[in-house]
This record gives C-alpha cells, sequence and structure tokens, in this order.
C-alpha cells in the first residue's frame, strides 16, 4: 500500500488523526481514545498490521506521547502511531489483546514512565522492586544517588 492509500484508511478510522511524513516512515498522531478501536482496524485488512515490534515512550515535561511502531510482515509496510497522555493521570488502552508482543513492553512503559494500561491481563512491575517509587524515565525523576536534573 501507498503511504496515500494508508491515510485514507487511518482517515476514516480515527477522523481527527494527522500525519507527519518527514521522516523513513509514515507518522501518525492519534487522540489516546481512538487507540484500541484503530488498533484493531489495522491489524487486519486491508493493512495487515500484524507485528509491534517496538513500543515506547517520551516524555517532553509537558506530556508523556506513546510510541508504536508497527509492521506489516505480509506486505512489507511499516508505520508508527503516537498518541499524546497527560503528564498527571497517563492512560491508555492496552492492544496486548491484539499484538500479543505489546504485553511485556506496556509492562515496561508502566514501570519506567508510570503509564496505565487500561485493560491489561498483567499489568505488574519486571524490574525494579514493588516499594520502589517514581518512574525512572521520566525527566521529574529524582535519583539521590546520581542527582542530575533534566
Amino acid at each position: 500500500m501507498t503511504n496515500e492509500e494508508i491515510k485514507e484508511y487511518i482517515s476514516a478510522h480515527a477522523p481527527n488523526a494527522t500525519f507527519e511524513e518527514t521522516g523513513e516512515w509514515l507518522n501518525i498522531i492519534i487522540e489516546a481514545a481512538e487507540w484500541k478501536a484503530l488498533a484493531t482496524a489495522i491489524k487486519g485488512n486491508p493493512l495487515q498490521m500484524d507485528f509491534v515490534f517496538c513500543l515506547t515512550c517520551v516524555d517532553w515535561k509537558t506530556h508523556l506521547t506513546m510510541v508504536y511502531h508497527l509492521t506489516s510482515t505480509k506486505q512489507r509496510h511499516n508505520i508508527v502511531i503516537k498518541a499524546n497522555l497527560t503528564i498527571d493521570q497517563p492512560q491508555i488502552e492496552t492492544v496486548a489483546g491484539i499484538w500479543r508482543t505489546a504485553e511485556f513492553h506496556e509492562r515496561e512503559v508502566f514501570e519506567m514512565f508510570g503509564v496505565h494500561f487500561s485493560n491489561h491481563p498483567d499489568l505488574r512491575k519486571l524490574i525494579l522492586e514493588e516499594d520502589f517509587k517514581g518512574f525512572p524515565l521520566r525527566k521529574d525523576f529524582e535519583d539521590p544517588i546520581n542527582m542530575i536534573k533534566l
């Protein structure tokens, strides 16, 4: 599929979506509330986005951005989907039921950035101790040992 065809399909399922074509892949910016329905739509035909190969978060100090890199192993195209979240209560619907690879990555983002993934099947910490306070990859995190402020 061409980027224009992908944009048409995405726009039909996420009317508020905007697009950036400045990098190697098409970047799609959506509302967090549109994510689950869009994820369901792009998993099947015609896009066949069947693999999440990267899922992370970016802290901009004023808000967080979820970033999902997806590929179609059948059609050989890639897209990046971004959704902005509030910094005080970041929340987005899980896609672990759509792409199994998202389950682990969502747990990591939960632990390191504090993003809550609604309806996640096993949202718990991976690395840090249960009583650890704060989110180490957020810019406002203060580490008493490594006193670096961003």
